[in-house]
């Protein structure tokens, strides 16, 4: 079970034939036998004597609910001799203290010089300390954790190797962790050039070999390596170009540049990266990510498990496709490129786009035919979302027209000048539209949100992302290959990517240094999500569809049922269908309010009474459990207020600022609760269901806002744009309009350039 917390609640099932690494990161869930190994850096402090034990700690606690879902869990150590370091350096300093104390006085102690301390003897000191913590720390989880010290003999003599192997096996059974590490104390130094010889030979000279050669012994599934970096990257981490590698496939080693080692340790990221890939040709997956950054090396661990994207993960088997953040790139190179066609160049590649979705209907609605029947067939999808996902001849139809508005009305849409400034003499300054850039929109169950999106970003020249729901895939499929189809007619065909991967919706919000707004479309469980899990990105959206209609004592009879029906059983499954009605208690027991219910009878409409309501009721409907739901079916609150101030202040306490409507003929009233209500769409004698991006004229929306930036309500073309300021001079410096100086501010207003009259 898919969880979006640190910590899945429900354990997986556990069992897989050994033999095969996995090929993507959300098998890894399914890992059953996992070494978790802690470099140098992990472990220790960053003066190097000494353990980071709140790291240790958390760590441990990461390991210990793994242990008890159900897995097995060994750990390779490193620390021993950091923690020997710090223990000799005590005594010596003790000791130190003491002789010259007794020969030189006090004022000598400041002055004491701590020898080099050798490592052999600093590992003999720490080694029982560490596993005594180690210890300790498990226990607060009731679990038992057992100490292992290993050499590179070991390995070698057969017979050792089938006793280490028997032993850690019998520990594992009892649901003991193992605590692996180089008997440091007694180490021979490395033989060179002796390891990685085939897959049968590695040389344990470190505890990145260690852990590898473990690995394969014990027919692990899963190998996490942290250390003090996030991963592999393509050039050594710090450096100006170096990026972060998310999967690193056999054979990509010569596109890689290795930098220097950790600060500590034996190994640096080149010897992890060849215990890595040893690890991997023996049927083991790796990992190695980052476990010293604070913000998340208290579940880097589990995320790695729970399949997120952390750090570098190794795989045998490469996508035929882009990875996603190759397909942001190609968005935003070619979003850049959309900008600078011509906007007579840009309506054309939408008008060529609703051609094609009436031309190409027989092969989309076979493609969505396809959706609906393995939806149908798995039973996963709840009627209002097979609806959603359903087209027909009408709705391409429907389509086509919105995208021919959006191409009508998007000519001078960038590059419009907004403002114009006389700074000074020869000075000028204009503001105007630019392209936000690249856009990710998330959407579930609406293969009709792909071309109406895509629309949209062309017409404001912005890159865009599209992530899915796999219940469209065939729809989605067809839609995007004629949107790039589109797109080719002016050479811009990589402007609108469609993310086939793999990747989960969390792991997208995180590409901050790639996506520059999100869109979410789709139930308010997602749109919530997805705020959530956004790092940096900002997100524009509506959690929630909260509608009211309120009715007033001076509302019109013949309006009011015809509002009503429309606002709730047009399409109740809509995010601006009525949740909550909203009658002024004058209406009580009267011939309109006897209608209304009615009318909601007839339509089948559940209705949940509000405390209020339920008050003035000897048997009343059932009562709602909280006035702030969104049912999103034939079902709706119905609240008693007593003017229309109070409707006023129930609509801002349990509203979602997302459509709200009055019925009244008395303009004074209505004047009133347009202007006090606060938000995105407030109407006067109109449904609710007016609030759309196609209703407002906009051709189309991205979806509806409730946020209060620059876009609110539904948002179209204007809502994807922002500006830059354009400053066109003579030789000016700030110098010259000093007191002194030979110029004056004028910051004169200019008149704005005629707009497009098309």
């Amino acid at each position: 079970i898919r969880c979006w917390s640190n910590i899945p609640f429900i354990t997986v099932p556990l069992s897989r034939a050994h033999g095969k690494s996995f090929a993507h990161r959300s098998e890894l869930k399914h890992a059953k036998r996992i070494v978790v190994k802690l470099g140098s850096a992990v472990v220790t402090r960053g003066d190097e004597c000494g353990l980071a034990l709140g790291r240790l700690a958390s760590i441990v606690e990461q390991v210990s609910m793994l242990q008890n879902q159900g897995r097995e869990m060994m750990i390779v150590t490193s620390g021993a001799v950091a923690f020997g370091k710090q223990r000799l350096r005590h005594e010596i300093l003790l000791s130190q203290s003491v002789r010259q104390a007794l020969h030189s006085g006090q004022s000598q102690l400041k002055d004491m010089a701590i020898p080099v301390l050798e490592a052999r003897a600093c590992a003999a000191a720490g080694q029982s300390g560490l596993m005594a913590l180690y210890e300790a720390m498990f226990t607060q989880y009731s679990i038992c954790a057992a100490q292992i010290l290993v050499t590179n003999l070991d390995f070698h003599d057969e017979q050792k190797r089938r006793n280490l192997n028997g032993t850690l096996h019998e520990l594992l059974r009892m649901n003991i962790v193992p605590i692996i590490n180089t008997n440091d104390a007694v180490v021979p130094p490395p033989e060179p050039n002796s390891d990685l010889q085939g897959v049968n030979v590695i040389s344990v000279k470190d505890n990145d070999s260690l852990a590898a050669r473990l690995a394969v012994e014990m027919k692990t599934d899963l190998l996490i390596v942290l250390s003090d970096v996030e991963g592999l990257f393509d050039s050594p981490p710090g450096s100006d170009d170096a990026k972060l590698i998310d999967i690193f496939y056999p054979g990509d080693q010569q596109s890689v540049t290795f930098g220097t080692k950790s600060r500590v340790g034996m190994g640096g990221m080149e010897a992890k990266v060849k215990a890595a890939l040893w690890a991997l040709q023996g049927g083991t997956s790796v990992v190695i990510a980052n476990g010293t950054h604070p913000k998340i090396s208290g579940h880097v661990i589990t995320d790695i498990v729970e399949g997120k994207k952390v750090g570098t993960f190794f795989s045998e088997v490469k996508p035929a496709g882009p990875t996603v953040e190759q397909q942001a790139e190609m968005a935003r190179a070619g979003g850049r490129t959309l900008a600078a066609l011509q906007p007579e160049q840009r309506a054309e590649i939408i008008y060529r786009l609703a051609d094609l979705l009436t031309d190409q209907r027989e092969e989309i609605l076979l493609a969505n035919k396809k959706d609906l029947e393995e939806a149908e067939n798995k039973g996963r999808l709840a009627l209002p979302l097979l609806k959603r996902l359903s087209l027909s001849t009408a709705k391409l139809n429907s389509l086509a027209i919105g995208l021919r508005q959006i191409a009508a009305s998007s000519q001078d849409s960038v590059g419009r000048v907004i403002r114009r400034t006389r700074i000074a003499k020869d000075l000028d300054l204009e503001q105007v539209t630019v392209p936000i850039g690249v856009l990710l929109v998330i959407f579930e169950s609406r293969p009709d949100c792909l071309p109406q999106v895509s629309a949209l970003a062309i017409a404001s020249g912005n890159g865009l992302l599209l992530k899915g729901g796999k219940e469209a895939a065939h729809s989605n499929q067809i839609l995007h290959r004629l949107t790039q189809e589109a797109l080719s007619i002016h050479g811009v065909r990589d402007a609108v990517q469609l993310v086939n991967t793999r990747e989960e919706v969390e792991d997208l919000c995180r590409l901050d240094k790639l996506i520059d707004l999100i869109i979410p479309r789709g139930s308010s469980q997602l749109v919530r999500n997805i705020q959530k899990a956004a790092k940096g990105i900002p997100v524009m959206g509506h959690s929630e569809g909260i509608c009211h209609v309120y009715v007033d004592t001076d509302a019109s009879v013949e309006k009011v049922t015809r509002i009503i029906r429309d606002s709730k059983c047009e399409y109740p499954a809509a995010c601006n269908a009525l949740e909550t009605l909203l009658i002024h208690r004058d209406l009580l027991r009267t011939p309109l309010f006897d209608q209304i219910i009615d009318m909601l009878r007839v339509e089948q409409v559940k209705i949940h009474a509000g405390p209020k309501f339920a008050s003035y009721l000897t048997f009343s409907p059932s009562e709602v459990k909280s006035l702030r739901t969104e049912y999103g079916d034939l079902e709706c609150c119905i609240e008693v207020v007593d003017s229309v101030q109070e409707a006023v202040e129930h609509i801002h306490k349990y509203g979602s600022s997302h459509t709200d409507v009055i019925i009244t003929e008395n303009e004074k009233t209505a004047e009133f609760f347009l202007q006090h209500v606060d938000s995105a769409c407030v109407f006067w004698n109109a449904s609710t269901r007016f609030s759309d991006g196609y209703r407002f004229g906009l051709g189309a929306e991205v979806g509806i806002s409730t946020s209060r930036i620059h876009a609110r309500g539904p948002v179209g073309i204007e809502g994807l744009l922002t500006t830059k300021w354009l400053l066109r001079g003579d030789n000016h410096v700030v110098s010259d309009f000093s007191e002194h100086g030979s110029m004056k501010y004028l910051h004169e207003s200019l008149p704005l350039p005629q707009r497009n009259a098309n």
